[in-house]
């Protein structure tokens, strides 16, 4: 692809330093930090790849869940963040075409009579979910009878499943299929409700050169095998590479 002009690199790193925003509670895209300390898995790699083609020094920025990474946006901590593609976030963010896409499904309890996608969304059917995921977004504006019961983080909205008997968990196919193996007789259904289109995004209101960059080296890393390979690399199962 075209090198980065010197307009966009002062658009993505006006500091001098792509910094860049994680969130740690994505367990497939990032995974735990080296011995070292330098952040592992998928988004970070595409990140290192990113800074090496700017040319800047690299920085990362921890968040525990999405929704406090997406709500960093306004206060200005970080350049370059891996965020789920949503409407909601898109009028403060900037974001590149999806490089990775993760299922959405629900985890049900033993003997439940939930047995389809579609017999969800009905009055008195309690879900939990991870507050501001990107998956809650989506589902605060699919559902019309259904009520979202929200925790914080995908490990607290699991142990709400549980704790609160409540009659489904929303949440990434992967890793619903992980929570099935620890509780007997609960079942992840077939089909999904969305695809989480994970993305590069950057803070609107900057030069929009920087904003083009990040769509072309999203393009660019599908096309060239980059992110197939870091998929393979890292061991991810249950992902694609979107719009494959």
């Amino acid at each position: 692809m075209t090198p980065p002009t010197d307009q966009a690199r002062a658009a993505l790193a006006p500091t001098g330093t792509l910094r860049c925003g994680l969130n740690y509670g994505n367990f497939l895209l990032v995974l735990k930090d080296a011995p070292q300390g330098e952040p592992r898995g998928i988004a970070p790699d595409l990140a290192r790849e990113l800074g090496r083609r700017l040319g800047v020094p690299m920085e990362f920025v921890r968040f525990a869940q999405a929704g406090p990474l997406a709500d960093a946006v306004s206060s200005g901590r970080w350049d370059i963040a891996f965020l789920g593609n949503e409407p909601q976030r898109a009028a403060q963010i900037a974001f590149s075409p999806a490089y990775l896409e993760i299922p959405v499904t629900y985890l049900v309890p033993a003997g439940s009579p939930i047995r389809t996608l579609a017999d969800v969304d009905r009055e008195g059917v309690r879900i939990a979910v991870s507050g501001k995921s990107a998956y809650d977004l989506f589902l605060s504006r699919l559902l019309k009878h259904a009520t979202l019961v929200r925790a914080e983080g995908i490990d607290a909205s699991y142990r709400l499943f549980v704790a609160e008997k409540l009659d489904a968990l929303a949440g990434l196919a992967p890793r619903l299929g992980a929570d099935a193996d620890t509780l007997p007789g609960s079942r992840v259904l077939d089909g999904q409700v969305t695809g989480v289109q994970q993305s590069i995004g950057t803070p609107r209101g900057r030069d929009e050169a920087g904003a083009a960059y990040l769509r072309a080296f999203v393009e660019d890393a599908k096309a060239s095998g980059f992110v197939a390979r870091l998929i393979a690399e890292h061991k991810v199962r249950g992902v694609k590479e979107a719009g494959s």
